[in-house]
């Protein structure tokens, strides 16, 4: 079990259409030993979807992960202070956090919990879903590529015809980024 002991942050945005490959990686993290501390922003936690209900998928996450769930900003804060994470995934990463995230935006738990973390000089792990990622949004990915401590999960196009700026990270790749992450290495390619 590759990831037995270490303190998993799981940090949630509203990419809502991720969420089902992203509760099987959670899965799959939980049963190689991870301890989650899962962090949902305040659009997961208001924004029922075509996707489902968002409390129904809190209550299922937060099972999965054991812990009780950060909901609120102020609860997000302690992060960086008490320092008990030992990585930090924003899975799946919204264009919207992406960019508060790359302008030092901090108004929402996720954000918060990515601030507070990174404030201790540990790796933080991107797992990108956006559909604007070729667009407004490819300045930003420039931007925390090249931020010490920050990594991403390699992702790619999802579907060029119909959505040429869409890019979505490769999940199952996940638990393997944040192995190479948690060794300080940008696992390769970035870009599939």
């Amino acid at each position: 079990m590759k990831l037995e002991g270490k303190k998993v942050g799981l940090a949630i945005t509203g990419s809502f259409c991720t969420f089902d490959k992203i509760e099987e990686e959670i899965k799959v993290l939980a049963d190689e030993g991870a301890d989650i501390y899962p962090v949902f922003s305040s659009n997961v936690q208001t924004t029922d979807s075509r996707f489902g209900s968002t409390k129904e998928y809190i209550d299922r996450i937060t099972e999965i992960a054991g812990n009780k769930p950060i909901l609120r900003l102020e609860d997000a804060e302690p992060i960086g202070p008490k320092g008990y994470l030992d990585i930090l995934l924003i899975a799946p990463c919204t264009g919207n956090t992406l960019a508060k995230l790359a302008n030092g935006i901090t108004d929402s738990p996720v954000l918060m919990a990515a601030k507070a973390h990174l404030r201790n000089e540990r790796p933080l792990v991107i797992s990108l879903s956006t559909n604007d990622a070729l667009g407004m949004n490819f300045k930003n990915i420039g931007t925390l590529y090249n931020v010490k401590n920050i990594y991403f999960v390699p992702f790619g196009q999802d579907n060029p015809i119909k959505k040429p700026n869409s890019m979505i990270a490769r999940t199952d790749l996940i638990c393997k980024t944040l192995e190479y992450a948690l060794e300080g290495k940008q696992i390769q390619p970035v870009i599939i």
